[in-house]
């Protein structure tokens, strides 16, 4: 009991005397502010993104045909909703897509170019990253089916 006694007192002198300065004088302002504004920012809510459509349907079209579809982006949060990156399976595929953010509730129109080089089902996709919070990476389909353009013709 004797020996436990004097470890306690010893321990307790180390907590008291330890420590020479506050704590408080160890804290850098800067990131006080820093962290003001962050915080400031996440309270405003985030980004949540919305499509008017997951998959385009290009249906039946000629090869050689250089052809256009659309995706409605939307905006459903409460802050400015950023598309960082856009990017196809391949290369006959390109989507077109503006960096310029979309304001909350307000829409963006992308454009998905695919060029029919080869006849056969159409099966691709577009991949979009954004600052969204319910869905950051999302990825989007066009299909369809490319006929020769004698095969058209003949319809």
């Amino acid at each position: 009991m004797k020996n436990f006694t004097i470890v306690y007192v010893l321990m307790l002198s180390l907590a008291l005397f330890s420590c020479k300065e506050k704590a408080t004088s160890k804290i850098n302002t800067s990131n006080l502010e820093s962290a003001k504004e962050r915080d400031a920012v996440i309270s405003l809510g985030s980004a949540i993104i919305d499509f008017d459509q997951r998959e385009y349907d290009f249906g039946e079209i000629t090869e050689g045909e250089l052809v256009e579809g659309t995706f409605e982006i939307i905006n459903k949060g409460k802050v400015d909703l950023i598309i960082t990156n856009a990017k196809a399976t391949c290369g006959c595929t390109v989507p077109v897509c503006s960096q310029i953010p979309i304001l909350p509730n307000g829409t963006y129109t992308m454009t998905v170019k695919y060029d029919t080089k080869r006849e056969g089902p159409i099966n691709k996709s577009v991949t979009i990253w954004s600052n969204s919070v319910n869905e950051p990476v999302k990825v989007l389909r066009i299909k369809g089916s490319v006929s020769p353009e004698t095969t058209i013709m003949a319809k």
